[in-house]
């Protein structure tokens, strides 16, 4: 796991290249390193331990800018694109077809689910991560990452979160859901109160986006064509969200 997430944080994005950067250059310390396919069989089968890490590396904060604010989105991760998307069978049990809305794209794959704490001035810090099915729709999965689970929080949401009833339902909790106001059946134009809160809360969760965007630019973890098996995708996705932890 060490070597993994190290190899990760050095910029290495692909699992075979890691195993090569250890043996070349830290042998030394490693000289019982298996070679590359026993070291991807461990990597694999350590798969629930690096979602183990994950959530206790989540867990842990004593940030004095996080504020009292939190974000709720998904990403995609992609096993593989639009061409290939109707005809892939790479970790079934996990992937399937899914279009991302923010992107414009079909795809093969999941999608991460996250619910982040906003901090001032900086990105947020992630409370939570779930991965299902590209296909699974973000507020059902959403349901299950806040129903009977979270209490207390204040959570801006896009427009893909809307739903007047479970919001209610929420309540309950002490959690309040913010979205951007959607058009009414037969309304043309949304009222200047509607879009001034609507704007107000697009500000309120953009840091988000730039998050899954830093994200990806450190660890590529929305590239994944390279995985072949369920717990080499779980592995490559929480490794990646592991090593950013670390920093």
């Amino acid at each position: 796991m060490a070597i993994y997430i190290f190899g990760i944080k050095k910029g290495i994005r692909e699992k075979k290249a890691i195993h090569k950067f250890i043996k070349e250059y830290y042998n030394d310390w490693f000289p019982n390193l298996p070679n590359y396919q026993n070291f991807s069989r461990r990597i694999n089968f350590l798969a629930p331990a690096f979602q183990l890490l994950n959530d206790v590396l989540s867990g842990e904060s004593n940030d004095d800018l996080l504020m009292p604010f939190d974000l709720l989105d998904s990403m995609p991760i992609i096993v593989a694109g639009a061409k290939r998307s109707g005809s892939a069978k790479v970790a079934k049990g996990l992937c399937n077809k899914g279009y991302c809305a923010s992107k414009g794209i079909y795809f093969y794959g999941v999608k991460l689910h996250v619910l982040a704490q906003k901090r001032y001035k900086t990105l947020p810090q992630i409370r939570m991560a779930e991965i299902e099915p590209a296909s699974e729709n973000d507020i059902s999965v959403a349901k299950y990452q806040l129903n009977g689970r979270v209490y207390n929080l204040d959570i801006f949401a896009d427009k893909m979160y809307v739903n007047k009833r479970w919001h209610e339902d929420l309540l309950l909790q002490n959690v309040i859901i913010r979205t951007p106001v959607k058009l009414k059946k037969g309304q043309i134009e949304l009222s200047d109160d509607d879009k001034a809160f609507s704007k107000w809360v697009s500000s309120m969760r953009q840091p988000i986006e730039s998050l899954f965007a830093w994200i990806d630019r450190k660890t590529g973890i929305q590239s994944a064509s390279g995985v072949r098996s369920t717990d080499g995708l779980i592995s490559f996705i929480f490794a990646r969200l592991a090593a950013l932890a670390f920093s």
